[in-house]
C-alpha cells in the first residue's frame, strides 16, 4: 500500500538505486547536456564521460526537468493512491529545478509542496530518506516537509576543486574570483552557505584540502551522529584517503564513498572531492 505522502526530489540527490525502490522515492533526473545532445542524469551517461567532455572542451552546461516531467510524477503519484506530493530539491540559487517544480504543482491533481532545500548532492539525499521514513510511518505532508528541512538545516557540504574555471564557466563563481584563484595556483576550498557556493579556505595542495576538508568535517559533526557523503568525479584515489581520514577521526558516523553525478559534475570540473556531513536527527 503507499503512504498517503509521495516523496518527490531530483536527479541530484545521488541515492543508489536500491535505496530509492526500497524507500519509493520518485526521482526526476536533471539533464547534462553536452554539444547540444542533452542526457538525463544517471541515463545515459555517466560522470567520467562529462569529464571527458569538459577536459577536451566541449561545451557542456545543465538544463532543468521541464514543468511536464514534474507533473508527471506527481500524476503517477495520484494514481497510486497518494494524497498528496512532497518535492524536495536543490537549491533555486543553483539551478531552477525547483521553480520547475513550482510551475507544476499548480497543474497537480493532488495538493504539492515544493521545497527549496537550499543543499545538493547526498547531503539533500540524506534529509529526503528522512522524509520517506516519516511518510511510510503514516505522516502527513506537514511532518515529511519538516523532517526533510531539519535535517538539511543541520548538514553542511564542503568541497575542493583542481580549478575554480568549471564553476566559473557555469555562473556559479564570479570571473574575478576564477582568475585569481588560477593566478596563485590554490585549492579552492568551498562550501555551500544557504545554497550558495562560497570560499571557504585556500590551500596549496590536495593532500592539504584533503586535510582541512577532515578537519572542517569533524568540526561540523561536533561529536554527533551523522551519515557522511565522500563524493568525487574523476578523484578516486582523493575521495579514498579522504573516507581513511574521515573514519579515523569521526567514530559515530556511516560513511559512504562516491562519484558524483553528470550534473554537478559539470559545474565542479574533474578533481574534485566533496564531502556532505549530515547529522542524525
Amino acid at each position: 500500500m503507499s503512504a498517503r505522502v509521495a516523496v518527490v526530489t531530483d536527479s541530484t540527490a545521488y541515492l543508489p538505486a536500491d535505496v530509492i525502490a526500497l524507500r519509493q522515492v520518485t526521482i526526476v533526473p536533471v539533464s547534462v547536456v553536452i554539444d547540444g545532445e542533452a542526457f538525463d542524469d544517471g541515463v545515459g551517461i555517466t560522470a567520467l564521460d562529462v569529464a571527458d567532455a569538459l577536459r577536451r572542451r566541449a561545451r557542456v552546461t545543465t538544463s532543468r526537468p521541464s514543468p511536464e516531467s514534474f507533473l508527471r510524477a506527481y500524476r503517477a503519484a495520484a494514481e497510486e493512491g497518494a494524497q498528496e506530493v512532497v518535492s524536495a530539491h536543490l537549491s533555486a540559487d543553483m539551478s531552477g529545478t525547483y521553480d520547475s517544480a513550482l510551475l507544476a504543482a499548480r497543474e497537480s491533481p493532488i495538493p504539492v509542496t515544493v521545497l527549496d532545500t537550499r543543499i545538493v548532492g547526498m547531503a539533500m539525499g540524506f534529509a529526503v530518506l528522512d522524509g520517506a521514513t516519516a511518510a511510510a510511518g503514516g505522516a502527513d505532508g506537514d511532518e515529511v516537509s519538516k523532517a526533510i528541512l531539519t535535517r538539511c538545516s543541520v548538514s553542511s557540504v564542503l568541497f575542493y576543486v583542481d580549478t575554480l574555471d568549471y564553476l566559473r564557466r557555469g555562473g556559479r563563481i564570479g570571473t574575478a574570483q576564477a582568475v585569481v584563484g588560477q593566478a596563485l595556483a590554490v585549492k579552492p576550498i568551498l562550501e555551500l552557505v544557504d545554497g550558495r557556493v562560497v570560499p571557504l579556505e585556500k590551500v596549496r595542495t590536495s593532500s592539504k584540502a584533503l586535510a582541512r576538508l577532515t578537519e572542517c568535517a569533524v568540526e561540523r559533526a561536533a561529536g554527533r551522529h551523522c551519515d557522511i557523503a565522500v563524493q568525487h568525479l574523476d578523484a578516486d584515489e582523493h575521495a579514498a584517503t579522504l573516507a581513511t581520514l574521515l573514519t579515523a577521526r569521526i567514530s559515530d558516523a556511516s560513511i559512504t564513498v562516491s562519484e558524483v553525478g553528470a550534473v554537478v559534475g559539470a559545474h565542479v570540473g574533474p578533481g574534485m572531492v566533496a564531502v556532505g556531513i549530515s547529522p542524525v536527527m
